[in-house]
């Protein structure tokens, strides 16, 4: 767990450095430096306040109430009993995309969603699973290194966009003291966004391996999310869940293809390797002996 965390914040730093360094190529000099920690800044302190407002209205999550679904609500309260966590707020999505995901700035301020579609394609024991996984990313503060990672990247591939627009109707990009430089052009138009897509979903892999460990030591039962996150792989590319393509990291399953290039563009681990995993940790927990204390 530790080695993940040192991992994330690592491809956090680096995501950081690659908007200041857009930032300097932009306007030329020290000031693009300074422009590019100040959108770091505003841009981390936004992602960091609003995040769960604008993940949870690009999906269309409805606010759901005990007595509209006590069996959900019981559930998500034992396993914050036992990770010893505040029970977070809980929300629908009007979909039969089965998925699921958590957002919020801190534990105190969380959000669990859950489509329609997972709560009637999966078991009580899967559900459960998938409420752990996304429970765990809560407590790991996930949610809001996701948002802070999206919003960087975001404004990265924003900054590109905008020197692409200059280079086709005018010069954008001009370093007074060594005249118009090329290779900066090339890395913000096109190796800075591209750079900054790939470490957003390096860090996306490292936090769902994360919560999937998470899920099965509150569950003690890592099959039943094995299990749900077969049947969310199966039907979910069959019923694509439509919102924000920034936020599909939030999700416990990528809504998009898994197939060719495309692969390499993953928000997620691949769900077989995922899958494997889980199995490895039931298999580790059958063979681990039990010793109950005897009394003398």
């Amino acid at each position: 767990m530790i080695g993940n965390q040192v991992r994330t914040a690592a491809l956090l730093g680096l995501l950081s450095g690659l908007l200041v360094l857009a930032g300097y190529y932009l306007i030329g000099d020290e000031q693009g430096l300074i422009l590019g920690l100040g959108f770091a800044a505003i841009s981390s302190f936004g992602s960091w306040y609003y995040s769960d407002r604008m993940a949870l209205a690009s999906y269309a999550a409805q606010p759901v109430e005990r007595s509209a679904a006590p069996e959900l609500f019981d559930m998500v309260q034992r396993l914050c009993d036992r990770a010893e966590l505040p029970m977070p707020k809980l929300f629908v999505v009007p979909t039969k995309s089965p998925n699921a995901f958590a957002t919020g700035r801190d534990p105190n301020h969380a959000a669990v969603a859950v489509t329609q579609g997972i709560m009637e394609l999966l078991s009580p024991e899967e559900l459960e699973g998938v409420l752990a996984h996304e429970l765990t990313h809560v407590k790991n503060r996930d949610t809001l290194t996701q948002a802070v990672a999206g919003t960087i990247a975001g404004g990265i591939t924003f900054l590109g966009r905008i020197l692409s627009f200059g280079a086709l109707y005018g010069p954008v990009y001009r370093d007074t003291r060594r005249g118009a430089n090329p290779l900066g052009l090339l890395f913000l138009i096109v190796l800075a966004p591209l750079s900054a897509g790939l470490i957003q979903m390096a860090i996306s892999r490292t936090r769902e391996f994360a919560a999937d460990q998470g899920s099965a030591e509150m569950t003690q039962n890592p099959l039943a999310l094995a299990s749900a996150l077969e049947k969310l792989e199966q039907i979910g590319h069959q019923i694509p869940m439509h919102g924000n393509p920034a936020l599909s990291p939030l999700l416990i399953v990528n809504p998009l293809s898994t197939q060719g290039l495309q692969s390499l563009f993953r928000t997620h681990p691949s769900t077989e390797e995922r899958i494997r995993r889980l199995t490895e940790l039931a298999q580790q927990a059958a063979s681990t002996p039990v010793f109950n204390a005897q009394p003398t």
